[in-house]
């Protein structure tokens, strides 16, 4: 069982920054887990933007994120990071955390992301 809890996100202004946070508790690990970020803009599915490595060595992300957006972790806060630059109003939506724990997936609650033109 872990419970993931997002925060960090807020109204922002275009071309601001913001850094959500994506903290774990619960007696589980996330240090030896990928852990993905994805986000939920209304009226439209839920998507993936980025992914890092177990050990933080590898990530991805999707091509509208890529260069403006950086995903890191510290393994020994049991928490993963999204930092946003350079944010534009399509990046409004809320944003999840999620992993996979043996055969579950867990996400967090979500936080609020609005980015105003």
């Amino acid at each position: 069982q872990v419970q993931l809890v997002e925060s960090g996100g807020g109204l922002v202004q275009a071309g601001g920054s913001l850094r959500l946070s994506c903290a774990a508790s619960g007696g589980r690990t996330l240090s030896t887990s990928p852990v993905g970020w994805f986000r939920q803009a209304p009226g439209k599915e839920r998507v993936l933007i980025a992914t890092i490595s177990w050990n933080g060595a590898s990530a991805y992300y999707v091509d509208s994120v890529k260069g403006r957006f950086a995903i890191s972790r510290d393994n020994a806060k049991n928490t993963v990071y999204l930092q946003m630059n350079s944010l534009k109003p399509e990046d409004t939506a809320v944003y999840y955390c999620s992993v996979d724990l043996g055969s579950r997936r867990y996400w967090g609650q979500g936080t609020q992301v609005t980015v105003s033109s």
